[in-house]
């Protein structure tokens, strides 16, 4: 795959290798906390990945040694930093309103896309950082990840989906206890309780987590993101409302009809797909 620099920040930087978008938390003397500056230029490289068509999957990751340590405690301790920013296009009820739409499958947070998103968490990953991996679709983690909640310790509550979503991936105790507690979980136990799918050699992390995307770029978009759209809808309700939400779905998005010469076609690279990983 050949590579290609986009819009560059110095505090996030993004390539594109294939049809995948590589995202680089870059301020590794600060743990890649993320400061204005650094929330600002993921807001813009974000949005510019989402509108390249030739882009289908994101990968999301952290500069050595730290994937993000959360929010920037420095700028925090000032003024507030990031929380006390005033209202704007992207703080108002309008803009939170829209973040609950099919473009951003409810995220609320910098990674508002329909895109997948791959975390590849290379290094700790705390509070708002452990929130912003939280908002990927799923994770792959270097032996040297480490997770922690510590928005208790800190004295601030989570607004970026935290107690929705880290009970959704470890289940409610474990979130309490991790919340609670604010302890670090390693690589090995977040494998073990659902919170990443892999754990890689540090060296292989983004090889890895690259190759997983571009297996999901030769999938097909528009049914990849409905499904992924679906998820996020039946997880807002009951199981009887995700099976009749699940029916509709299919049934706007098939339309009338599908093509069975299209599924036949799409049938065999299936299977020969499959033969190709046995």
């Amino acid at each position: 795959m050949t590579a290609s620099s986009s819009d560059v920040s110095d505090v996030v930087l993004a390539t594109v290798e294939g049809r995948v978008g590589i995202i680089t938390l870059n301020r590794p003397e600060a743990r890649n906390a993320m400061s204005r500056a650094l929330v600002a230029a993921m807001r813009r490289i974000v949005d510019d990945l989402d509108r390249n068509v030739d882009v289908d999957v994101l990968v999301l990751t952290g500069a050595d040694p730290a994937f993000c340590a959360g929010l920037d405690l420095k700028e925090l301790g000032q003024d507030g930093g990031v929380l006390n920013d005033p209202p704007s296009e992207t703080a108002t009820d309008a803009a939170a309103d829209r973040a609950d739409t099919s473009f951003s499958r409810g995220r609320r947070t910098v990674l508002a896309t329909e895109k997948p998103v791959i975390g590849a968490i290379n290094g700790v990953a705390v509070t708002g950082g452990l929130e912003l991996a939280l908002n990927c679709d799923f994770l792959v983690a270097s032996e040297r990840a480490r997770f922690a909640d510590t928005h208790a310790r800190i004295g601030v509550q989570p607004l970026w989906g935290l107690t929705v979503l880290l009970p959704e991936a470890v289940g409610l105790r474990r979130a309490r206890e991790m919340s609670a507690t604010g302890n670090f979980v390693d690589a090995a136990t977040a494998l073990d309780w659902g919170l990443v799918n892999h754990v890689v050699p540090h060296e292989e992390l983004l090889p890895f987590a690259t190759k997983l995307a571009t297996d999901i770029t030769s999938s097909d978009q528009p049914a990849l993101r409905r499904i992924l759209q679906t998820y996020a809808e039946s997880a807002l309700g009951t199981v009887g409302e995700a099976w009749k939400l699940e029916r509709r779905a299919a049934a706007t998005f098939h339309g009338p009809s599908v093509d069975p010469a299209e599924i036949e076609r799409r049938r065999r690279g299936v299977t020969n797909r499959g033969r190709s990983q046995l």
